[in-house]
C-alpha cells in the first residue's frame, strides 16, 4: 500500500504519510515543509470552507483539503492541516468505540490554546484503511466559515470575541507576570512593617 501525501500551495504544513503492509497497518507522520506545490481538487461548485478552533478562532484547516467525514463519530477528515495543529508524540489505545477498537492513535491539539480538536491513527484493522494517516476533527471543537457567505459571520463584535493571538497571548502572559511580581512585593512590605508594629507595641508594653 503506497503511502499519503497532500502538498500546500502556501508555508502551511505538510504531512508526508508512509504507511507498511500488514494485517494491522501502521503510518508515520512526518512533518514536511520542504515541498510546495498546488493542490488538486476536483470541480466543485460549493465555495471553500475554512475550519477555525473553536476556542481561540486559528484557523486550522480548509475544504481544499478534504477527505471526507465519519458522521457516526462526528468527525471531519482533511488530508492536511495548517500549522497551528499540533500532532501528539504520545500514542493512544482507542477502546472507547467498537468501530476503532484496538487502534492507535495520536492527538491533534490547538497551537494557540491547547484545546483537543481530534486524532489521527495511526495504526488501523485494514476495515478502516480509510481513515488511517488522516487528520480528525472533532465537529464539536472547530467552527467553518464559507467564503464568500454572506449569512455566517466570524468576525467578531466585541473586543471580548476577538481572536486570540500567540502574541496577545504572549502579552497578557507578561503583564499577568508584573502584576504578580508587583503583588509579592507589596505582600512584603506589609510583613515588613508588621513586624515594626508589632515591636513598637511590645516595646511600649514593656515600658
Amino acid at each position: 500500500m503506497s503511502g499519503r501525501r497532500a502538498l500546500c500551495k502556501d508555508s502551511n504544513v505538510t504531512y508526508e504519510v508512509t504507511v507498511n503492509d500488514g494485517v494491522y497497518a501502521d503510518s508515520t507522520i512526518i512533518k514536511d515543509i520542504s515541498k510546495q506545490g498546488k493542490f488538486v481538487e476536483d470541480d466543485d461548485s460549493d465555495p471553500p470552507v475554512v475550519f477555525f478552533c473553536g476556542s481561540c478562532k486559528l484557523p486550522v484547516g480548509d475544504s481544499l483539503s478534504w477527505a471526507g467525514s465519519e458522521d457516526e463519530k462526528n468527525q471531519i477528515l482533511l488530508k492536511r492541516v495548517s500549522d497551528n495543529v499540533l500532532v501528539g508524540e504520545e500514542t493512544h489505545f482507542s477502546g472507547t468505540c467498537k468501530k476503532d477498537l484496538g487502534c492507535l492513535k495520536v492527538h491533534l491539539t490547538c497551537r494557540g490554546c491547547s484545546s483537543l480538536l481530534g486524532m489521527v491513527y495511526i495504526s488501523t484493522p485494514r476495515k478502516l484503511d480509510h481513515i488511517r494517516s488522516l487528520f480528525c476533527l472533532n465537529v464539536t471543537a472547530i467552527e467553518s466559515y464559507v467564503l464568500g457567505s454572506s449569512s455566517q459571520q466570524v468576525a467578531a463584535v466585541s473586543p471580548k470575541q476577538q481572536p486570540v493571538t500567540l502574541e496577545y497571548r504572549q502579552a497578557v502572559e507578561r503583564q499577568l507576570d508584573e502584576i504578580k511580581a508587583v503583588t509579592l512585593s507589596m505582600g512584603q512590605r506589609l510583613l515588613v512593617l508588621e513586624d515594626r508594629i508589632f515591636g513598637l507595641v511590645q516595646l511600649g508594653c514593656s515600658l
